[in-house]
């Protein structure tokens, strides 16, 4: 039976690509720089890959988003000139935050304990979710600064369930990554739920054709969640709404 909910943060409940996009284009043009579309992709890439440094360990957050400023630029700033070219983009990101419209009555609707478990740092989440207005829904906000692991580490979904007092199989685990959060959440013992959020039409056609692992979840949206989560019966059949 479930008692808790564990959720990832970035795209699951705050809509950080779309606040990226508008971000960027006002920070490009401040800077100087191409507002194209190949600039957003490539600033997404080298986002990717910087962050995936991070969950491996390799980097330190604030190395982290040094790397993500110098491999955009393609050039290497000090760390002074570097935090600073960054700080000027997330002023105008901070003004661009957005949570996804059904977060507010997800979380009204879901009669479970809440807790974040997250790849970026506590400090960013904690302002995050309180400049969104979510933040008192959870009890426990994990992230990888502190914990000093990252998903899909499956030591990263144990702390939290450790941090709930609940057993893996007591949790379920939310988030906009097959692999990094539903999967590896499963594989940890947790109930993985991958929230696919199909931004466009050919985005969901793709999508639509990539098969859900067996005893992970797929919702395309957080209104299918509480019926999933009062179904337990249905949770050994990898259940998949399309």
């Amino acid at each position: 039976m479930i008692e808790a909910v564990l959720w990832d943060v970035d795209d699951t409940l705050f809509d950080f690509t779309g606040s990226d996009r508008r971000a960027l284009s006002r920070h490009f043009q401040a800077e100087g720089l191409p507002g194209s579309a190949a600039s957003v992709e490539r600033w997404q890439q080298v986002t990717e890959v910087a962050y995936g440094r991070l969950a491996a360990g390799e980097l330190t957050y604030e190395e982290c988003q040094r790397q993500r400023v110098n491999g955009f630029l393609g050039r290497t700033l000090d760390d002074v000139e570097a935090d600073a070219w960054l700080r000027r983009y997330t002023a105008l990101f901070e003004r661009a935050w957005t949570a996804f419209p059904d977060v507010t009555a997800a979380l009204a609707a879901l009669p479970y304990r809440h807790g974040i478990l997250s790849n970026s740092s506590t400090a960013h989440q904690e302002r995050r979710l309180t400049a969104l207005g979510l933040r008192h829904h959870f009890e426990v906000l994990l992230c990888a600064d502190r914990l000093a692991r990252a998903k899909p580490d499956p030591s990263a979904f144990l702390a939290g369930c450790e941090a709930l007092g609940l057993p893996p199989d007591a949790v379920a685990y939310v988030g906009d990554q097959l692999d990094t959060d539903a999967v590896a959440a499963r594989d940890a013992g947790l109930v993985g739920i991958w929230l696919d959020r199909a931004r466009s039409t050919a985005a969901a056609t793709s999508r639509s054709t990539v098969p859900v692992p067996v005893g992970v979840h797929r919702i395309p949206s957080l209104a299918d969640l509480p019926r999933l989560l009062a179904a337990p019966g249905e949770w050994g059949h990898g259940l998949s709404r399309p």
